[in-house]
């Protein structure tokens, strides 16, 4: 009981019907929009967390002198 070709088809017409094509093609273009924001947050994470690598390597290496200390 799932759904056919026709179902999909009838969805899409009552889609196009309610809203026409400006505003689909509006929502397209504000999804697209927030796949790229949502990728370029994604990249600027990865770059904080490579410019904190060194700081966390660091902090490392100085726990472990002090623990040879004690």
């Amino acid at each position: 009981m799932g759904l056919s070709a026709i179902h999909i088809l009838l969805v899409l017409a009552v889609a196009f019907l309610l809203f026409g094509r400006g505003k689909i093609s509006e929502l397209m273009g504000d999804v697209a929009k927030g796949i790229k924001s949502f990728k370029k947050g994604m990249a600027e994470s990865d770059e904080a967390e490579q410019a904190m690598l060194p700081l966390v390597v660091e902090t490392d290496a100085t726990l472990r002198e002090r623990s040879k200390a004690r």
